[in-house]
């Protein structure tokens, strides 16, 4: 190691207030790691490591490996081009798989899914911050497997039709919401895609503003931008930092992660205790996921009822936390796009006016008939992917053998979706928001890739709840587009401010908060959307 680093890292390493604990525990790593190293199975037929920068002893790539903050998916995009679509680095022994290609992707993650379908161990998110009911985090097994089934039984794609009330009653109130305050556009769109989770998940309906529900999501959605990618906190590579106390000198992590783990204890069991009290008193409620998983659960003296209620509340849960924020993102996007691309605006308002007409609003029955539409989401979702680096790391349970290299057992594994959906040599000008790259002869194309192939997960980590937000994200669009016009912002002269397509890094993906004109398309559109709020109430 160059005397300049060492000193470097020894610099950082004293100056730190846990040095001397961080000094024992790296000293834990190393030894437990290679006790670890010599023990497992080794590389039989000799074969190399995949490419990657080359590392340090002992920290290996260390200083290497970007921030959350960073736009790593950005930096790992750059590495591609140097390394190929397939980058292997270390971080204090801990060995990462970055793949950059579609097929790499498909290889591993989906056909060899029975070897990487694990999850590495993340102290923080769920030994600190309580996230164990959110089976993405969970290590694949039995426990996982009876999460996803609990899951997949309310929303897979035969049965989220039975939704589709709940969704248009909330967009046609988030249409109204946009007339009457339209500069608080991204506000209006996280409230109503909360709403229709909740009314989904709970058939509990949000207050208009500062709703505790959507507060708490917002607030344990946070913690995961800040902890989801491997490495963002010390803990996640040194475990032993568990055992410091939170009072210690530079132990801020564990009052982070404290204020977040109540935040998820509240997300766990607020609503669905809510609707518990209110079935134990005799209380009508709204048929929801709660009311149908609590009438499934087995008799209180049955053993398993403890355990069945756990499942129950997580399941749930899963679907608040993740409706509540995914798709907000890419809405966002949408709105984005539309204010700073008009020709792909007036070609699907065309469209609708074609198909729906002028005097009703766009329903789940004209999907087939709008391909400019879907083109439309299809280019949103792919043009800022939510989670770029995948929806969590896999993690490979044993070692394997691949395109000649050796990929040894435990190491991470995480696809960068960006550049599958960014792709040069399969989308022209990536960069540009064009709808038209899915369309051929006024069909969608199905030759094209289409970003689902990235957008929620690989193998048997795909995200079950693809097919709700899908439904939402339909709705929202062809809706705001039948009525209104998105416009960019004005200065002080009167001039159209340019946009500009500024998203925030990380875990999870936003458009970097901006402005824009939201207006009626005209007279009538504008009676159309009191009529149908109206109309809701009336009903």
């Amino acid at each position: 190691m160059p005397l300049d680093l060492l000193s470097t890292v020894s610099a950082r390493l004293l100056a730190h207030p846990l040095y001397t604990l961080i000094a024992a525990a790296l000293g834990y790593v190393f030894v437990v790691r290679g006790v670890w190293n010599k023990s497992r199975k080794r590389n039989p037929n000799n074969l190399p490591l995949p490419p990657g920068p080359k590392g340090y002893p002992i920290i290996g790539n260390l200083f290497d490996v970007p921030q959350p903050v960073n736009n790593p998916h950005i930096v790992y995009d750059q590495w591609f081009k140097k390394y190929g679509d397939m980058i292997y680095v270390e971080v204090l022994g801990q060995s990462l798989l970055i793949l950059g290609s579609l097929q790499r992707a498909n290889d591993l993650l989906d056909k060899r899914s029975s070897n990487y379908s694990d999850r590495m161990r993340m102290p923080m998110i769920l030994e600190l911050m309580n996230w164990g009911y959110n089976m993405a985090f969970l290590p694949y097994g039995q426990w996982w497997r009876r999460h996803r089934k609990a899951f997949n039984e309310h929303f897979h794609q035969n049965i989220v039709h039975i939704y589709h009330p709940t969704q248009i009653r909330e967009i046609r109130v988030f249409l109204h919401r946009l007339l009457v305050s339209p500069d608080n556009f991204m506000h209006h769109i996280r409230h109503a895609l909360s709403s229709i989770i909740m009314g989904v998940a709970y058939g509990i309906t949000v207050k208009d503003s500062s709703d505790p529900y959507i507060s708490n999501a917002e607030k344990a959605l946070q913690g995961v931008v800040e902890a989801g990618i491997p490495g963002a906190f010390l803990v996640d590579l040194i475990p032993a930092l568990l055992y410091v106390p939170a009072w210690f000198p530079g132990a801020g992590f564990k009052k982070k992660a404290a204020y977040w783990s109540k935040i998820n204890d509240d997300v766990i069991n607020k609503p669905f205790e809510y609707i518990e009290n209110e079935l134990k008193h005799n209380r009508v409620v709204v048929p929801s996921v709660t009311t149908s998983l609590i009438s499934h659960l087995p008799d209180k003296s049955d053993p398993l009822y403890s355990e069945e209620r756990q499942i129950a509340k997580h399941t749930t849960a899963v679907a608040y936390i993740g409706g509540a924020d995914t798709t907000v993102s890419t809405v966002q996007s949408f709105f984005l796009a539309m204010a700073m691309y008009p020709d792909a605006q007036r070609n699907a308002q065309a469209e609708l006016d074609a198909v729906v007409g002028s005097h009703r609003l766009p329903d789940f029955s004209d999907r087939d008939s709008l391909p400019y539409i879907n083109a439309v989401i299809k280019e949103s979702m792919r043009w800022n992917q939510v989670l770029p680096l995948g929806i969590l790391c896999h993690m490979a349970t044993e070692d394997d053998e691949y395109d000649g290299y050796f990929i040894p057992r435990g190491t991470v594994v995480m696809a960068n979706g960006w550049s599958i959906l960014h792709d040069p040599e399969v989308f022209s000008e990536p960069m540009k928001y064009k709808p038209e790259r899915y369309l051929k002869n006024g069909k969608l194309d199905p030759s094209v890739r289409s970003p689902d192939c990235a957008a929620f997960g690989y193998g048997r980590r795909i995200y079950p709840g693809r097919h709700l937000s899908d439904n939402s994200l339909y709705l929202i669009v062809s809706s705001v587009l039948s009525v209104y016009n998105i416009k960019p912002p004005l200065d002080e002269h009167g001039n159209p401010i340019q946009l500009k397509p500024n998203f925030a890094g990380g875990f999870l993906s936003y458009p970097v908060p901006f402005q824009c004109r939201i207006e009626p398309r005209s007279s009538t559109a504008e009676k159309l959307i009191r009529d149908c709020v109206e109309e809701d109430l009336s009903g």
